[in-house]
């Protein structure tokens, strides 16, 4: 089996954004509110199902590919039929994102009948703006009662003066567990990894095109805020949710760029060759996109596979194991460690 080219998989949103998505996989801008691409994705977004799952060029979805052939395309049969163990997306937010949160996977077993959470990771791909930043986690424990009577009232200012608020740059990898209240800043260009959901909980709605209706995934506002983590985080937690790559260096190893305590949800690697070097990664699934340069994949199984700036791969199991050569930025996502067989389907 060889590696697919994707074609672009924008999705407008609740929010402004777009335009480095736009240029990277060169698509226009025909609106102001496209800050998103669902990379190779077999999720559909949450109430949406027409929203979300990649098709090829010949138009045919990628988790009926997968669906037909579990074995070639993952690894395994042992998953959600059509499921790739992962949500990699590009987001470029022109302005800040709400304040929200993801469910663990057992509110999401328990209260919505799936398998995985959402917990996400972040890699900063390019920033613009003053001071850009993201928000993690509650810097102080929060009172559920006084959450709750501040998301009544939209109080914004209330929420981000509780929460850990963290400049970034490029090369920053940063993991959210799930239950953590998020948000990303405006200017902040990233990868995003995460658990193949769209749960999101959201604390704050005033500030985008969505609704109070719309800000609890059909669950009622007091049960969807249960899934929030009221207590702080130390500077010692947060620090090991945090990890730092320089983005142009170069290797002959794949460089992870999250914090190992990802690993069982999902993987993020850097391949950027080094003089006469050739990375490697072992078979199984990933979306693979060349964030910059150009160069080859290459795997024992076939003949090279040309690469070059802006380009989307879904590498499938088939293909064996593979590698990147060339003056290029190579980002690997996969599912986590042992996927499938991490997922407990039973509550």
């Amino acid at each position: 089996m060889q590696p697919i080219v994707m074609p672009p998989n924008i999705i407008d949103h609740f929010y402004l954004g777009g335009e480095r998505i736009a240029e990277l996989r060169g698509v226009g801008m025909p609106s102001p509110r496209r800050p998103e691409e669902w990379l190779a994705a077999t999720t559909f977004r949450a109430g949406e199902p027409g929203v979300g799952p990649s098709r090829t060029d010949s138009g045919e979805l990628l988790r009926d590919l997968i669906a037909a052939d579990p074995i070639g395309w993952v690894g395994s049969d042992e998953g959600p039929a059509g499921d790739n163990g992962i949500l990699v997306k590009l987001l470029d937010p022109a302005q800040r994102l709400p304040v929200h949160v993801h469910p663990d996977r057992s509110f999401a077993t328990s209260h919505l009948n799936c398998p995985y959470g959402k917990t996400e990771a972040w890699f900063v791909l390019a920033t613009s703006g003053e001071q850009p930043s993201v928000w993690l986690g509650f810097a102080q424990d929060v009172d559920p009662a006084e959450l709750s009577r501040r998301v009544d009232a939209q109080d914004s200012d209330w929420m981000l003066g509780r929460m850990n608020r963290i400049q970034v740059k490029p090369g920053d990898g940063i993991l959210v567990p799930a239950g953590t209240a998020h948000a990303i800043g405006a200017g902040v260009f990233v990868a995003e990894v995460q658990e193949p959901t769209d749960f999101s909980i959201l604390l704050e709605w005033s500030i985008t095109t969505a609704t109070r209706e719309e800000s609890h995934l059909d669950l009622g506002l007091p049960l969807a805020l249960s899934a929030t983590n009221h207590h702080a985080f130390s500077a010692e937690y947060l620090q090991t949710l945090l990890t730092y790559t320089d983005p142009n260096g170069r290797s002959a190893d794949p460089r992870p760029l999250l914090p190992p305590a990802a690993d069982p949800f999902f993987r993020l690697d850097l391949l950027a060759p080094g003089p006469g070097t050739a990375p490697s990664l072992p078979a199984g699934f990933a979306v693979g996109l060349v964030f910059d340069g150009q160069g080859e994949i290459r795997s024992p199984s076939g003949a090279p596979l040309s690469v070059t700036r802006g380009q989307v791969f879904a590498i499938p199991a088939g293909f064996g194991d593979w590698s990147v050569t060339g003056d290029v930025q190579f980002l690997a996502c996969r599912p986590g460690a042992g996927w499938p067989g991490t997922l407990q389907v039973s509550a």
